[in-house]
């Protein structure tokens, strides 16, 4: 990757509608070759997806959370039992007090609540140590650079 990808990885990530074109013109190529990088950029996996960033709160989903997930044992179906409660955003094993963070999005502290629950359904799980965020000062994306 050079720095010509990075740009265009830069700016995609600020409007991933940007017309080949535009895209072409902010880091000197055509059209043509700017499609054709993006093209080979997202058969590399480097672009996985191309989505849309919603306002969590203007969909009804204020309430943000991480949850911290500690167990005994860890069954197969460990990942798709927690990949099957929706408001489960992210789930990553992690390195430390607990083996798994989760973020979790829901309207109200009772529909947190709720997940919490079910968090505690899935098999081996022992104990959770739940973080409300109160004010996000900033969210971005990961730099290409």
């Amino acid at each position: 990757m050079d720095d010509v990808d990075r740009a265009l990885l830069d700016a995609l990530q600020r409007d991933a509608t940007s017309a080949y074109a535009a895209l072409g013109q902010a880091v000197g190529l055509s059209a043509a070759a700017a499609h054709d990088r993006v093209r080979k950029l997202r058969e590399r996996g480097v672009i996985r997806r191309t989505t849309v960033d919603v306002d969590p709160a203007a969909v009804g989903r204020g309430v943000l959370a991480y949850v911290m997930v500690d167990g005994n044992t860890w069954m197969g179906d460990t990942k798709e039992a927690l990949a099957a409660i929706p408001e489960i955003l992210e789930a990553h094993v992690v390195a430390g007090s607990a083996s798994l963070m989760v973020k979790v999005r829901t309207r109200t502290t009772e529909e947190l609540q709720g997940v919490l629950r079910r968090l505690f359904a899935v098999d081996g799980v022992t104990s959770t140590q739940t973080i409300v965020v109160l004010e996000s000062f900033f969210e971005r994306p990961v730099s290409p650079g």
